[in-house]
Order: C-alpha cells, then structure tokens, then sequence
C-alpha cells in the first residue's frame, strides 16, 4: 500500500518520466510541471494529493470530507494560470487525457459505490450555502446560449471556466466521465434513474453538464490556446449615457411636459446632494440649481419659480428712461 501510494505521489507531481507518456507532447504534464516551479501550488496540490490518496480502512479508502477541502483550498488560492492548465490541458492520445481525469483524484473526490440520483444531488448541494452559490454562478457562466458565436452568456468563456471549477470539492464536484483525448464530455457523479415524474427535470439538469456547448467550447478553447483575447475575465457593461444638457439659465420655452427634463440632470444632482460637494460655478451645479428651483405645471408650458407670488406689471422702459433723465438733472 505505501508502494502503491508513492507510486501515485510520483505520477501526480510529475517529478520523473512518465512511462505511458509518448512521444506527442504532453500538455497535462507540463502543466504539472509548471505547479511544481510555484511554491504556492506545489504546496496545496502535493497536500491534496496526500489527502485524497490517504487510505482510512479496507473499506475506507479515504476521508472523502478532508479530500474536498484539500481541493477547494487549491482551486481557491491558486492561481487560474495554474489550475486551469492543470484542469483544462488539450490532449491528443488517451495516456495524457487520464492524467487529466485524474488531476482530482476522482477515486476518492468524485467516484462512489453507487450513483445516486441527479436531483438528490443538486438538492444536497442546495442545502450548503457555499456549494447553493457556486451551482447558481455555474448555472449564470455557462449557460447555453444559441444568439452568441461561442455558446456562452456574452462570450466569456472565462467566467464559464473559472465556475466550473468553483464546484470542485463539493458533492457535486464534476470531472471527465472517460479518458477519451478528444470527446469532452463531464458530469457529477449522479444519474436520473429512479427520478420518476421528475426525470424530464432530472435530465435537463445532467445535460448542462453533458451536453452543454458553452462549457464544452470553452474547455477546448483554452487547450487549443485560442481562447485569448475573447472577452475579458470580469466583463464590462457599457451603461447607457444620458444626452448632455447645455448650461441654461432656465428652461426652454417650448417644454411640453415634465418628463422632458434631461435624466443627466437629475442624477448629477442627486450625487451632489449625497457628497456634499461645495459649490462651485461648474455646469453640473448650474443645471442643479435650475432643477431645484423651478417645475413645471403638468398639462402646460409655463415655468414657475417656487416662492414667487403673482407677477406684478413691470415699469414701461419709457417711464424708466424718464426717471433716470431726472435724477441725473437733479444731480
């Protein structure tokens, strides 16, 4: 058993020649050399390693809970450029698609005695705050979508990579189902036998997994290398510019109604409100002061300014000329 063991430690850590190894080049193991040229990863992947391949019993073959952490704490505090490569590496002969199979350990990680039904699963993922939050991102990245030209939510094939492996180390954690170089196909450990009345639901929710063109273009994207540049890992949204309002004394003549008002405006004045920002002669202020003191009486076109009584007739501009012309006699 100790043979066996550091048999596994020896393959896993990529730390010799492997024997099945041919002559094509063997992305999953370079990838594992290059964790082992980082401290960091080295450290937690040979700590999982030791974890999932630690015999309990003749029955047991390892602390499956202890398994999961170990996991969790590597795909959370190591970097993508490591664990993805790691997870996601293009292979082209099957010696190189189980090893990456086995990058989790799957024999104690993934696998069981028996299947259990894909509901029960996903119910007892729910019932964990973490693993419930993680599901529902996977769900959000990767699903299907047939409007963009990669199959995943806004093109980013990222974020669809990145909650997949947010899964792992939990009893949904998925993996490859064989070690075929070039059909990728994953899935949990779990099938709908036995689903009953539920089995349409059942199998809707094994086929984001299976049969799902979003994940599966992204892993091979990543393996071939021809996922750079595709779209950023945290996506930008281009929120949708209110048009510029011009510094105006007042408001136009021909405002119909209230909903006119520029929505810059309002919200300018709403930011400066809440900082408290001095006031300065800025436009921003100007057109504030404009939407603070005055409004508009629905159904018309008249302005009124708050506090202001009834208009007064005004002195004729012949009164007011008459009126200087005297005091500038009497001077």
């Amino acid at each position: 058993m100790i043979l066996a063991n550091a048999f596994c430690l020896f393959f896993f850590l990529g730390t010799g020649a492997d024997p099945a190894v041919s002559a094509k080049s063997n992305h999953c193991l370079d990838a594992a050399k290059a964790c082992n040229l980082n401290d960091n990863c080295k450290k937690l992947r040979s700590s999982y390693i030791s974890i999932c391949n630690r015999e309990i019993s003749p029955t047991e073959r390892c602390n499956r809970r202890k398994c999961h952490k170990a996991l969790r704490q590597f795909f959370d505090r190591v970097p993508g450029e490591y664990t993805y490569r790691m997870l996601f590496c293009s292979c082209q002969d099957q010696a190189c698609a189980e090893r990456r199979r086995q990058t989790i350990l799957p024999s104690c990680s993934y696998e069981d005695k028996e299947k259990p039904n894909c509901l029960d699963l996903r119910s007892l993922c729910r019932t964990d705050h973490l693993c419930r939050s993680r599901l529902a991102d996977f769900h959000a990245n990767c699903r299907a979508s047939y409007r963009t030209l990669t199959g995943c939510p806004t093109d980013n094939y990222q974020a669809c990579l990145g909650s997949y492996a947010g899964m792992i180390g939990f009893d949904i954690t998925p993996n490859y189902v064989d070690s075929s170089p070039t059909g990728i196909v994953v899935s949990p450990w779990c099938s709908c036998r036995g689903s009953g009345n539920m089995e349409e639901e059942c199998e809707k929710f094994l086929r984001d997994f299976t049969e799902n063109p979003c994940l599966r273009n992204a892993i091979q994207a990543f393996g071939n290398g021809t996922d750079v540049n595709l779209s950023p890992k945290n996506p930008s949204f281009q929120a949708t510019q209110a048009p510029r309002v011009e510094k105006t004394p007042s408001l136009p003549d021909d405002l119909s109604d209230s909903t006119s008002l520029g929505t810059s405006v309002i919200t300018t004045c709403t930011s400066v409100q809440e900082q408290g920002l001095k006031a300065n002669n800025s436009k921003e202020l100007s057109m504030c002061f404009t939407e603070l003191t005055t409004s508009i009486i629905p159904g018309s076109k008249r302005v009124v300014k708050p506090n202001s009584g009834p208009r007064r007739a005004r002195p004729s501009a012949a009164l007011t000329a008459v009126s200087f012309l005297m005091l500038k006699l009497a001077l």
